[in-house]
This record gives structure tokens, C-alpha cells and sequence, in this order.
């Protein structure tokens, strides 16, 4: 992101006349161009020659190009009464293997209730595997016995990152009829050691909570962007993703930074960089192994793996318009997974 602006300097412009331009006091306006300037175009006392002031990005005269930031820079999640369309396209990525899945899903906010609020998640169209709905007996099966899980709740935090799924209860009540679809359609004892899964998977929430956990949507969407960015429009931390299946996620090392102007198209822009950050080697992510089987006060962390988002929020609701979370790692082959979600209009 860029860290400033500038401004061209004109014939009788002066320091103090350029500051009051952009509503900055001058001492401001020269300190802030000499901490970005090469040694000759520092300013003394007045302008000595210069042809162009560093200015900060936020001296603009247009105020509406702000970011609107709650307290400590940070964007502020309100969420209430909102109702949204999304078009979701997930790549997956194994060496040279690539698999893209489409569909079309709605996310309703519910309610907010001890510091969560809850959302209700529907699928709102048919699974495209490949640029082609899915007709396969396999793929067709999955997708019948999956709509066991719609509508889903989940609950987020105030920082509007996933925190549980909510109607485990209700998965059960559900099964029934979509048993009986599957029976009209499929028969064999295939189709009935399948379902039988299914059945087990239900009859155990910690199970059904850990793979929608793992839902690759819903984790993109409510990654918890809604934090502080402080005085340099930057967080750095860590963070997790469900880019392989183990109990306990990959971390990843990233910086996040928004820019304090919005674009041309009236949108937040937050990006995100990042490099795998865990003790564990390729040989424990290949085991599943939830933590290193090398025990070290001073571990070398594994670094293969990079980490990228770009997020665009609406300028004034500061929700979701256009998503797009990279993950990878490196196995036997590099995997990598890619979430893009995009606002659909009425």
C-alpha cells in the first residue's frame, strides 16, 4: 500500500500555503516530508527548491475518500439486519491436479447475543464441479446427503472472525427426509455404507463442528478483519486455515493493511501477505501430526507455505463485496487453495 501522496509544488506556493491546502499545520507537513524525502529535498526552514512536498495519504480535499475507522483505526463490524448474495468459486491445487467448485450461497444476519452474532448461511444454487453441474453418482450422492446441513447458523465474534456452528441439533431432524430422496434416486450397498457415514458423522457434533469448521466460505468470509489497525494501517500476527486436513491448522506469519482512502469504485481495500510459520515438518503435516515430533527449545520453523488475501468491503456498510483468500503449503507437492467470493446484486 502506499504510505503517502504528493504534491507537485507550484510558482508563489509556500510551505504554510500548501499545509492550509490539505488542513495540516506546516511543522507537521515538514516533518512528515523529510522523514520521507532523500537528504537534498529536505526542508529547513521554508522551500528551497523543491518541486515536490510528501504529504500523508489522508490529506485529501475530497473527505468523503476516507475510510470511516472506529477508534485505533480500526473497521468496525456492524453487521445488523444485513442480508447478502455471494457467488463463491474455490480452486484446489495439488502439483499439476486442479479441481474448481461454484455455487451460490446467502448469508442473513440474525441476532446479536452475548458478543456473537449469529448468521443463518443457505446454498442457494446447484455445486458446479469444472465449468459443469455435478452428475456423477459420487458427486451427486455428496451433494444430496450435504443439504443436511442448510440452512446453517454459525456465530461470529465482534471481530468477525467464525466462532461455532450453532443448529447441531437440527441435523438429525433433517437426515430423515433427505434419507428418503437418496433412497428414491440411489440404491446398492454402496449408497447405504455412505449414508451410513453420514449417520455417524451426525450422531457425533463434535465431528459435524469440526468439518464445517473447516468450510473453506465460511472461514474466507468470517476470517475476522474487524480489529484495529493502528497508526500505520497494520496488523501483524498470526493466523490459521484449514489448507490441509489436520486437527491442528497450519499458522501462518501475516501482515494485514488497509488503505485509508477508498478507491475508485467507493471500496475498502485490506491485503494481506504471509509466509507458513510452524514447527512442524513436511513430514508431520504428511502424518497428520497435530504438533512437531521434534522437540526443540529453539525450533526452526518450516516456512513453505505462503499466505495472500485481498479483501474490498463496501465503503459505507463496510461489509463484503469481493473476497479472495490464496493458502498453500508444501507436501510431497505444493497445495494450494484459492476462495474467491463476490457480492451478487438483486
Amino acid at each position: 500500500m502506499q504510505k503517502f501522496n504528493t504534491h507537485t509544488i507550484q510558482k508563489n506556493e509556500t510551505l504554510k500555503s500548501i499545509a492550509v491546502l490539505y488542513g495540516l499545520d506546516a511543522d507537521v507537513l515538514k516533518l512528515f516530508h523529510n522523514n520521507h524525502c532523500s537528504v537534498k529535498d529536505m526542508i529547513l526552514i521554508e522551500l528551497t527548491g523543491q518541486t515536490e512536498l510528501f504529504i500523508p495519504r489522508t490529506a485529501v480535499d475530497d473527505q468523503h475518500k476516507l475510510v470511516k475507522f472506529g477508534r485505533g483505526n480500526s473497521i468496525v463490524f456492524r453487521p445488523e439486519n444485513s442480508f447478502s448474495k455471494y457467488g463463491v468459486v474455490i480452486n484446489l491445487e495439488t502439483g499439476d491436479h486442479k479441481n474448481e467448485l461454484k455455487y451460490e450461497t446467502s448469508v442473513r444476519w440474525l441476532k446479536k447475543e452475548s458478543n456473537l452474532h449469529f448468521f443463518e448461511i443457505d446454498r442457494t444454487s446447484n455445486l458446479y464441479l469444472n465449468e459443469e453441474e455435478i452428475n456423477e453418482i459420487a458427486d451427486t450422492l455428496a451433494y444430496k446427503t450435504s443439504k443436511v446441513l442448510y440452512p446453517l447458523q454459525v456465530s461470529v465474534d465482534e471481530n468477525g472472525k467464525f466462532y461455532a456452528v450453532e443448529n447441531l441439533s437440527v441435523f438429525k431432524e433433517r437426515w430423515s427426509t433427505i434419507k428418503a430422496e437418496v433412497d428414491k434416486e440411489f440404491e446398492g450397498e454402496v449408497v447405504e455404507q455412505y449414508c451410513k457415514k453420514i449417520e455417524d458423522i451426525i450422531e457425533e457434533p463434535d465431528a459435524i463442528s469440526l468439518y464445517l469448521k473447516n468450510d473453506y466460505f465460511i472461514r474466507t468470509l468470517f476470517f475476522g478483519i474487524y480489529q484495529s489497525f493502528g497508526q500505520q494501517y497494520q496488523i501483524e500476527g498470526e493466523e490459521s486455515f484449514p489448507v490441509i486436513n489436520n486437527a491442528m491448522e497450519p499458522e501462518y506469519k501475516i501482515l494485514l493493511e488497509v488503505d485509508p482512502l477508498k478507491d475508485e469504485y467507493d471500496l475498502v481495500n485490506i491485503t494481506g501477505e504471509g509466509k507458513l510459520n510452524d514447527e512442524r515438518t513436511i513430514s508431520d503435516f504428511i502424518g497428520g501430526m497435530p504438533f512437531s515430533l521434534i522437540i526443540e527449545d529453539h525450533p526452526k520453523m518450516n516456512d513453505a507455505g505462503n499466505f495472500r488475501m485481498q479483501y474490498y468491503l463496501n465503503g459505507e456498510t463496510l461489509l463484503p463485496e469481493t473476497l479472495y483468500l490464496e493458502c498453500s503449503i508444501m507436501l510431497k507437492e505444493e497445495k494450494k487453495i484459492s476462495v474467491v467470493v463476490t457480492a451478487i446484486s438483486e
